[in-house]
């Protein structure tokens, strides 16, 4: 019999697990409803003709397509299936794709829903994304993503408030950060100056790998795309600025003093730095003209969050987009938003052994009874507690000691109400605290009191 197993890039994960992974997403989301946004959410799949084109050719390859249902080859012609094109026949094949990411349905949800809601837009999503990338440290094919976004809103008090959002998660889940900051017009700014403007989606997808390749594989990158030896030779300084924030925004407002577009970048950077700075967001911020975020929607801010003291690609990421709703025909309408890589997350709190002792999914109290008159004097006392949101549970069965103590040991369950004739006899449990070892026999007020105090 073949071994079951589960595709790559994919995990499961155990009732612990959840409990972790859970709060991660309770404390994202906390903060979410702390600035004033609504949860949304799409289809796991949407139409190719919504995904297509909007993640640059490197993201169309990663997108997961759908064969259609019943007989899909019969859509191609036997020239067709003998010529082997594979991205033709995928049309033939496949209207439907799951998910790369959440922004461009959430630009497809606005669109078709524009009439229902209120401008600014401001949601969170929470749900799985999936890439057919190459599964390695890090990186899953199946993984959630925690966005949140405004649209219909210029204000860079937006960009402020995803910032603090940022400072305010990682405060909460003790994780130190960088939050590297840049923006798209100083980007196309910088094309402009070298003298190559039309190619800025080349230059952008080859600078955003620097951390991965170095410099020199980046320029090689870019001069594979046809981009001259001499606008290479350009680059190199404003590649290499160095110095703090103010410093760099000074040297580069002299790089690009004939960019209007640069210029208006340099601009609302400022901008975000003053307002950071008037809010004491406490979380280091670097402006790092690398990052670009590969993506083509993004327009003006880009963030990308990095952990400190992990070895991880980013945890969080985003930005401002101006004309994702105009492919889906609502022109005007600006977005900025981040996304939280919760699985990315889930391995660096791992790592740093940073959970909680207990989670509120945990059971609290065990009961464990020597026969069927004791598991019925248990019903009524369960449930109190759980009228109190007390998590509690009884052993099903009246079996030997050792197995429901073991049971609770598994479980990491930190109290035991241990029922016999004695304890009946008496209106009261015998309370076990499997942490120290004390035991004291108490009466359902007295345990309601205790068990209100340790939760």
């Amino acid at each position: 019999m073949q071994k079951p197993t589960i595709p790559k890039g994919t995990r499961d994960f155990t009732p612990q697990e959840m409990a972790n992974r859970n709060y991660i997403f309770n404390t994202i989301k906390d903060v979410f409803q702390l600035y004033g946004f609504q949860q949304i959410e799409t289809p796991a799949m949407e139409n190719l003709s919504t995904l297509m084109g909007k993640y640059g050719e490197e993201g169309d390859k990663l997108l997961f397509k759908i064969l259609n249902s019943g007989d899909f080859i019969s859509g191609a012609s036997d020239n067709e299936l003998l010529d082997r094109n594979s991205s033709k026949l995928t049309n033939k094949f496949s209207e439907k794709g799951l998910r790369y990411d959440l922004t461009v349905p959430f630009a497809r949800f606005v669109v078709q829903h524009q009439n229902e809601i209120s401008f600014p837009f401001k949601r969170y999503q929470m749900q799985p994304v999936w890439r057919a990338d190459r599964p390695q440290k890090g990186r899953y094919r199946e993984f959630y993503q925690c966005d949140v976004d405004v649209v219909g809103s210029n204000s860079l008090l937006n960009e402020l408030e995803l910032i603090q959002i940022v400072d305010e998660v990682y405060r909460r889940l003790k994780i130190n950060v960088c939050l590297k900051l840049n923006n798209r017009k100083i980007l196309s700014g910088i094309a402009e100056i070298i003298g190559e403007a039309e190619k800025i989606t080349d230059i952008t997808v080859a600078i955003d790998k620097m951390d991965k390749i170095g410099l020199e594989k980046v320029n090689e990158e870019i001069a594979s795309k046809g981009i001259a030896a001499e606008a290479i030779a350009k680059l190199q300084p404003i590649l290499k600025l160095s110095g703090t924030n103010s410093e760099k925004l000074i040297q580069l407002k002299s790089v690009l003093a004939e960019s209007e577009i640069g210029q208006k970048g340099i601009s609302e950077l400022e901008t975000i730095f003053e307002l950071c700075e008037a809010m004491k967001v406490q979380t280091k911020i670097e402006l790092d003209l690398t990052l670009a975020r590969g993506l083509n929607y993004y327009t003006g801010a880009i963030f990308e969050v990095k952990a400190l003291d992990v070895e991880i690609g980013s945890i969080t990421g985003g930005g401002r987009y101006d004309n994702l709703t105009g492919v889906f025909g609502l022109d005007g309408v600006s977005g900025v938003g981040i996304s939280f890589g919760a699985d990315r997350i889930y391995d660096v709190l791992n790592q740093l052994a940073l959970y909680p002792e207990t989670s509120a999914e945990q059971t609290q109290i065990l009961f464990v009874s020597f026969g069927e008159k004791e598991l019925l004097y248990c019903l009524p006392w369960l449930s109190s507690l759980r009228a109190q949101k007390i998590n509690s549970e009884v052993y099903p069965e009246s079996t030997k000691m050792k197995k429901q103590m073991t049971y609770a040991d598994n479980k990491r369950i930190p109290f035991v109400a241990i029922v016999g004739e004695t304890e009946m006899n008496a209106d009261k449990v015998m309370l076990k605290n499997m942490k120290t070892g004390e035991q004291a026999l108490v009466s359902m007020d007295e345990l309601l009191e205790k068990m209100k105090f340790y939760r």
